[in-house]
């Protein structure tokens, strides 16, 4: 939810009342998840001088130079909350997400890992959470043929009410095919192809940067239904067209959908875009503007593709019997335009949409269960009765 002060920053440089489907976009690329407004004030931190670094932080994956131009691109992604109450699903398109991301660069997918954490295990709530989040990261890495080569599991009584799930994916990519997530040349058209759009995931971002509580488990409509072999195939068509030189930029639809990739695309190049939403495929056809908009339906990419490459394009793209559509084009206008049925619907500002959040006062504290007075280590009376204690921990005794 937007906050008193950010309602009034948009107020302010609109000058206007936001519509319905304006409010999904600020509302979605000013939650956390989104926007990082808690965390953009470290992101300086982050190296970004190493002679090996080919792509830091900004886009989909972080890309590292092997040697010979090979390139390695690393991501990694939380889906915590979305597994919290519907642990398959959630952990399922995590993975999906995060390959979307690795493969939003040009890399091909090869390599899983994840990194989870839950409440005690003798907890019935905490082995529901660990049985279906394992079988949701599993089963949707395999569908897609890609294996899951390492992780690690630890529990912990903090973890009870809000476990945490780490998805990470490897890819590879020769440093003349990457491609990055950017819009630079007014005239391109947007592309997007893979599942049709429908209302699971809208709110996705939203949810996910909020507290869990009791009633979370109303926010379970928040999340994304995977499809992992329609993600294959989808993995497949996009290799093609970074191997045919046919995508000038690319994106993944996570979380934001449309509103996420074309902002943040178009930011990036420093242009605009015009988008007709009455174009876009759809599950549901009574399906609303700001729902088109903001819909985080998984297996979606959204390519930036010139005239001259177009047709070949649709031909690849019908030939995999993908949904797809020609949505819009890049303008030089650096605005955030669509229209749905010939009636203008949104009209924003790209740079207010992905950089003008007023940056929120946080407080740093220690979390509670950390032991502050401990001052030494507590003297062993029984080594043999210690040393079973730690073998019998989940944590331990199977490492």
């Amino acid at each position: 939810m937007l906050t008193p002060e950010e309602y009034g920053k948009i107020l302010d440089e609109l000058e206007r009342e936001p519509n319905k489907a304006e409010l999904a976009i600020f509302e979605a690329m000013w939650s956390e998840h989104c926007s990082y407004k808690s965390s953009k004030r470290w992101f300086h931190l982050f190296n970004d001088t190493s002679p090996y670094l080919e792509l830091g932080i900004g886009e989909g994956a972080g890309l590292i130079n092997l040697g010979d131009d090979l390139l390695i691109g690393l991501g990694l992604e939380s889906h915590n909350h979305p597994s919290a109450i519907s642990p398959y699903d959630g952990a399922a398109t995590g993975v999906g997400g995060i390959i979307r991301d690795v493969l939003s660069q040009g890399c091909k997918p090869v390599a899983l890992l994840d990194s989870i954490r839950f409440g005690n295990l003798d907890s019935p709530h905490s082995q529901h959470l660990f049985e279906n989040v394992v079988r949701g990261i599993s089963f949707y890495g395999n569908c897609c043929g890609i294996p899951t080569v390492g992780g690690e599991v630890e529990f912990a009584p903090p973890f009870e009410n809000n476990c945490l799930v780490n998805a990470m994916c490897v890819g590879v990519v020769q440093k003349h095919k990457v491609v990055r997530s950017i819009a630079s040349n007014p005239g391109d058209f947007f592309v997007l192809y893979g599942a049709r759009t429908g209302r699971d995931g809208i709110h996705g971002v939203s949810f996910a940067s909020k507290d869990l509580s009791e009633r979370s488990d109303k926010d379970r409509p928040a999340v994304q239904i995977g499809d992992p072999l329609k993600e294959k195939i989808l993995i497949d068509v996009t290799l093609e067209l970074v191997k045919k030189g046919f995508l000038k930029g690319l994106q993944d639809l996570g979380g934001g959908g449309l509103s996420c990739a074309i902002s943040e695309m178009t930011h990036k190049g420093n242009t605009g875009a015009i988008v007709r939403l009455e174009d876009i495929p759809l599950r549901e056809d009574d399906m609303d503007p700001w729902e088109i908009i903001v819909s985080e339906s998984q297996e979606r990419m959204l390519g930036v593709v010139d005239a001259k490459n177009l047709l070949s394009v649709e031909e690849i793209l019908k030939q995999r019997d993908l949904f797809y559509a020609i949505i819009g084009e890049v303008t030089g206008n650096s605005h955030f335009i669509a229209y749905y049925k010939g009636n203008k619907v949104i009209d924003l500002p790209v740079d207010l949409i992905v950089e003008g959040f007023p940056e929120p006062e946080r407080i740093i504290e220690t979390p509670d269960y950390i032991n502050k007075d401990f001052k030494e280590m507590p003297k062993i009376k029984d080594l043999r009765s210690e040393i079973l204690k730690l073998f019998s921990s989940p944590n331990i005794g199977d490492k």
